[in-house]
C-alpha cells in the first residue's frame, strides 16, 4: 500500500501538468479575457457613468434590464449549434461565430464611447444593446468551445485558465476603467477597452476549431425546410431539440426542479449587483477607492474563492460544496449591512468586499462544476447557455426594480432581504440532494 501511493500521486501530477500545458488551456484563458472585458462595461461600470451623469437609481435599474440579453442567450444558442456563421464559414462553426461576436463587441463599445449617455441617450442604448447581445453570444460560444476542445478529465484546467483570463478582463473593465475615467474621462476609457478586444479576436483567428467525434456529429440536427399546416411547429421542435433532449433525459419534473435550482442559486448575489456601484458612491467613496478595493483586491479575492471552489468540488464533491457555497453567498450579503452602519469607512468596505467576492467566486466554480454534469456535449452551446442563463435570469429581472425598493426602504432592509432570498434554494437543495454528485462525483 505504501509503495503504490507515490505512483498514484505521480500519475495525478503528470496529468495535471499535461492538462495545463495543452495549448487549449491558454487559448481559453485569452478567450476568457474577452468574455470578462465587456461584462462590466455594460453592467456595473456603466452604472458609475450613469450615476455621475445624474441618472436616478430607478432609471439605472430599468436600463440594467438590457443586460437580460446575457440570460436570454439560450434562445439563439440553437442557431449557433446548428448553422454555419455568415461571411466567416472558413473559420468553422465555433470560431466563425465567435469572431463575429467579438467584432460586435468592439463596434458596440466604440459606438457607446462616441455617443455617450449624456449625448443621444436613445442612440447610446442601441449601442449598449449591440454590445450586450454580442457579449452574450461570445460567452455562449466560448463555453461550447471549452467543452468541445478537450476531454472531460482536462476540463478542470480549462475552467481554471478561463477564470484567470475572465478575472483579468474584469479588473481592466472595473478598476482599470474607473482609474482611466478619473484621468481621461469615460469616452477615451471605452475606446481603449474596445481596442483591447482585438487580442481575443486575434486568438480566435489562430485557434484550433474543435472537432466532435463522428458518432456525435451525426446527431446534431441539420436545418430542413418544413411545409404544410404543421410547418411552424415542426420547425420549432427541430430548432429546440437540444432543450427538448434535456427534458427527455431527466424527465419533466426533475428537469424543471434542476432548472429552478440553478436559477435561484445565485439570487442573493445577483439582486445586489445593480445597486452595488451606486451604493458605494452614495457612501462617499471615490472612484479610485472603489477601483482599488472592489475592482482590484476584490476581483483577485474572487479568483482565490474560485480556485478553492474548484478544489472543494473535487475533494468534497459537488453536493456538499453546493450547500457550503449557497450559505456563504447568502451570509456574505449581510456584510453590506456593516458598510451601511459604518459609511465611508475603508475597513467596513474591505470587509464587505472580502466576504462578497470570495464567496461569489467559490459559488461560481461550484455551480459551473454542477452545470457541467447536466449538459450533453452534443448540444453544448444550447444546454449550457440555458443553464448559465437561468443562473442569472431572476436576479437580473429583480435587479431592474431594486432601485425603486432602495429609494423607498433604504439599503439596510434591501441587503437583509437579499440574504433571506436563499431560503427557496435550500429547500430545493434538500429535494434534489439524492440526484447530485457526491464526494466521488
Amino acid at each position: 500500500m505504501s509503495e503504490a501511493a507515490p505512483a498514484v500521486s505521480e500519475s495525478t501530477l503528470r496529468r495535471f501538468r499535461r492538462a495545463f500545458a495543452q495549448p487549449a488551456a491558454w487559448t481559453i484563458c485569452l478567450l476568457g479575457f474577452g468574455s470578462g472585458l465587456p461584462f462590466l462595461l455594460v453592467g456595473g461600470t456603466l452604472g458609475y457613468w450613469f450615476r455621475e451623469g445624474g441618472m436616478s437609481l430607478g432609471s439605472i435599474g430599468l436600463v440594467s434590464w438590457i443586460s437580460l440579453l446575457y440570460v436570454l442567450k439560450f434562445l439563439w444558442a440553437p442557431l449557433l449549434d446548428r448553422a454555419p456563421p455568415p461571411l466567416l464559414r472558413g473559420l468553422g462553426r465555433r470560431r466563425g461565430w465567435l469572431l463575429l461576436a467579438q467584432l460586435g463587441v468592439v463596434a458596440g463599445l466604440v459606438a457607446m464611447a462616441l455617443i455617450s449617455p449624456t449625448g443621444n441617450l436613445s442612440g447610446f442604448l442601441l449601442a449598449l444593446t449591440l454590445t450586450t447581445f454580442s457579449g452574450a453570444t461570445q460567452d455562449c460560444i466560448v463555453d461550447a468551445y471549452r467543452i468541445e476542445i478537450a476531454p472531460t478529465e482536462q476540463q478542470g484546467a480549462l475552467i481554471t485558465t478561463y477564470s484567470l483570463g475572465y478575472r483579468i478582463g474584469l479588473v481592466l473593465a472595473g478598476a482599470g476603467a474607473l482609474y482611466s475615467a478619473d484621468l481621461l474621462g469615460w469616452r477615451p476609457t471605452y475606446l481603449i477597452l474596445a481596442a483591447l478586444m482585438v487580442l481575443p479576436a486575434i486568438t480566435t483567428w489562430f485557434a484550433a476549431e474543435p472537432v466532435l467525434p463522428p458518432g456525435l456529429q451525426a446527431v446534431i440536427p441539420t436545418t430542413v425546410r418544413h411545409t404544410g399546416p404543421g410547418a411552424l411547429r415542426a420547425a420549432l421542435i427541430e430548432y429546440f431539440v437540444p432543450i427538448i433532449e434535456f427534458f427527455r433525459r431527466n424527465g419533466v419534473r426533475l428537469a424543471l426542479m434542476l432548472l429552478l435550482f440553478v436559477g435561484l442559486y445565485k439570487l442573493p448575489d445577483q439582486i445586489i449587483g445593480v445597486m452595488a456601484g451606486p451604493f458605494y458612491l452614495d457612501l462617499g467613496f471615490t472612484k479610485s477607492q472603489i477601483a482599488t478595493v472592489s475592482k482590484v483586491y476584490g476581483v483577485w479575492l474572487g479568483f482565490a474563492g474560485a480556485l478553492l471552489g474548484g478544489i472543494a468540488a473535487t475533494l468534497l464533491g459537488v453536493r456538499r460544496s453546493l450547500l457550503i457555497a449557497a450559505l456563504g453567498v447568502a451570509l456574505s450579503n449581510l456584510a453590506f449591512l456593516l458598510m451601511a452602519a459604518y459609511p465611508g469607512q475603508t475597513w467596513s468596505f474591505a470587509a464587505a468586499i472580502s466576504a462578497d467576492n470570495f464567496c461569489q467566486g467559490f459559488a461560481g466554480s461550484v455551480l459551473v462544476a454542477f452545470m457541467s454534469t447536466l449538459a450533453d456535449i452534443r448540444f453544448s452551446a444550447t444546454q449550457y447557455a440555458l443553464l448559465a442563463s437561468l443562473a442569472n435570469m431572476l436576479g437580473k429581472l429583480l435587479g431592474g426594480v431594486t432601485g425603486f425598493f432602495v429609494e423607498a426602504f433604504g439599503y439596510s432592509l434591501f441587503f437583509a432581504l437579499s440574504a433571506a432570498s436563499i431560503l427557496p434554494t435550500l429547500w430545493l437543495y434538500w429535494k434534489l440532494r439524492p440526484q447530485m454528485p457526491g464526494p466521488s462525483g
